[in-house]
């Protein structure tokens, strides 16, 4: 019976199952990625403040070291261009969410505090008024259209106009008055 082993963090894989991805003087990736993984991963948590984006950072940029390493292979130094790459797609992605959160923030739907008691007051009163009355006070005071205006656009003559205007501002103040007797005896 065969007993297999779970790798570790920073162990190397075991010879036999990894295809070796080697250069002509002898630098292997997998030699390069498990002796330098940790070390890259903790640069990039101090900048970043998150290990798991570190993580994530730094397997990206060995993901492209290994897409390119014959080319990465004959550097200098090609952990310098992996730790590069990582540096780089930190930025990066600081960048887009610092984009992403001014953005954001200027989308939010800005707090407007509700209605006070005399605008729901007169709410009220307005509402228990009868339709065309009601009409005609809040064409006049809230629309500021002129008595003929009104008596055009609702098709009758500007007398009846003045008329609902007078009985609707005679109803309003009643309930008016009426609301604010209730709320001071309270």
């Amino acid at each position: 019976m065969t007993v297999t082993k779970e790798p570790r963090l920073g162990e190397p894989p075991p010879e036999d199952t990894v295809p070796r991805a080697e250069r002509p003087d002898g630098v292997d990736f997998d030699a390069i990625y498990h002796a330098h993984f940790r070390s890259l991963t903790v640069q990039l948590t101090a900048y970043c403040g998150d290990l798991s984006q570190a993580q994530d950072l730094v397997q990206e940029a060995f993901c492209r070291a290994f897409a390119r390493w014959s080319r990465v292979s004959r550097y200098d130094d090609p952990v310098a261009w992996v730790r590069r790459v990582a540096w780089n797609l930190a930025t990066t992605r600081w960048r887009r969410l610092r984009t992403a959160r001014s953005w954001l923030s200027r989308q939010r739907e800005e707090t407007v505090p509700g209605p006070g008691p005399d605008r729901v007051a007169l709410t009220a009163a307005l509402a228990l008024l009868p339709l065309q009355h009601r009409r005609a006070v809040v064409l006049y005071h809230l629309a500021d259209m002129s008595v003929s205006e009104i008596a055009r656009q609702e098709g009758v003559a500007e007398g009846t106009v003045k008329s609902w205007l007078h009985r609707g501002r005679a109803a309003l103040a009643t309930h008016l008055t009426t609301t604010k007797e209730v709320n001071d005896n309270e």
